[in-house]
Formats: structure tokens, sequence, C-alpha cells
């Protein structure tokens, strides 16, 4: 556990709108503090909480550990693991705090690998609204120009792979090429921008 000091300044950067300084506390304790930090504010519709907290997640591979976890497909953990952080930025408003943040993350992860589960064992075509939450957003992102102002608001790192990959159908290959970044990374911006544009999007 890190000291009530470093939790009192990530509030402060927070409450501050000071990325640089909020975004190096946070990865510096990258602990179950660190989170609920996050998450609190998040919760009360905090952009760079929301922001750090798909981050920090991401980052520390706590996701894809409860993903692997129930899939053996590397594929299926990242399509599923990008549902999930999408459905932590759309739902961490209704985080109530009664649990640790990594507890309730993993009551997401069980819904989402359900979920999964369940669209491939479908042995009739689903309907348009039974896919999952990565899948529709990168639908929504080429056809809706609200989206595409709530992808405007994104931060540069995340906003050109988004853009390249939704709106402009460039394959995860051709994005890192464009802009010069490992495939690896752009697979982890384009999940994490595909969260943050579906939090905005519900504050919309």
């Amino acid at each position: 556990m890190r000291g009530d000091g470093m939790l009192d300044g990530l509030a402060r950067a927070l409450e501050g709108a000071d990325p640089a300084t909020a975004r190096r506390i946070a990865f510096e304790a990258a602990d179950d503090d660190a989170l609920a930090t996050l998450a609190r504010y998040a919760a009360d519709g905090d952009e760079l909480a929301v922001e750090l907290l798909v981050e920090l997640l991401d980052d520390s591979g706590v996701v894809r550990r409860f993903v692997r976890a129930a899939l053996l497909d590397e594929n299926d953990v990242d399509d599923v693991s990008q549902d999930v952080l999408i459905s932590v930025a759309t739902s961490i408003h209704g985080f109530a705090g009664t649990s640790r943040v990594t507890t309730w993350v993993h009551s997401i992860v069980r819904r989402r690998v359900v979920d999964h589960l369940r669209r491939r064992r479908a042995t009739t075509s689903l309907p348009d609204d039974d896919i999952g939450p990565g899948e529709r957003m990168s639908s929504m992102l080429a056809t809706r120009a609200s989206v595409r102002d709530a992808l405007s608001g994104l931060p540069e790192i995340y906003r050109a792979p988004v853009a390249l990959r939704d709106i402009d159908g460039l394959t995860y290959a051709q994005v890192a090429e464009r802009l010069c970044r490992p495939v690896g990374t752009v697979k982890a911006q384009v999940s994490r921008g595909r969260a943050l544009v579906a939090a905005r999007l519900g504050e919309m």
C-alpha cells in the first residue's frame, strides 16, 4: 500500500486537471488504493480519471489476467479484454465503491466472457445488436457523427489509431506502419480509445 500523501497528490492532480502529474502518481502507485481513487473520481464524471483508470487496468494486465483465466485463444482474450475496458468506461458511474475495483472488474469480466462464449456457441446468425462492445464501437465509429465528435475529444495518442482503424478501415498492421508504432501498441491504443469514446458517448 502507498501512503496517504501519494493518494492525496493523485486527488489534487485530478481536481486540478493535471494529466501529467495524475498519470505519474497513478502509475507509480499502481495499487488498489490508486484504482479506488481513480474509480471514485471517474464515477463522479471526471474524464481524466476515466482515461487513467482504463489505462491503468490495461497496462497492469489485470483485465487480461482475468480474461485469460477463462479463455485460451489469444484472439478471444484480445476481443474480450477490449469489451471489458469498454464496459468499465461506460458503467463506472455505477461503481459504488463497496468492493475493490478489481473485484468489480472481475464481475464485468465474467459477464463479458459468458457473452463471448454464448455468441461463439450460437448456431444461427445473431441479430445486429448481439455483438460485442468492441465490435459495436468499431461499427458506430465508422457511421455516426456524434461518435466522431466524441472521438475528436480523445488525446491524440488514442485519436489517431482509432480514426485510422475504425473510420479509415485500415488493418492494425497498416495503422502501426502509418504511425510508426508496434502493432501491439496500436491494438492497446485502439482498445483504450474505443473505451474512452464509449464513455464520452454515455455522457452525451
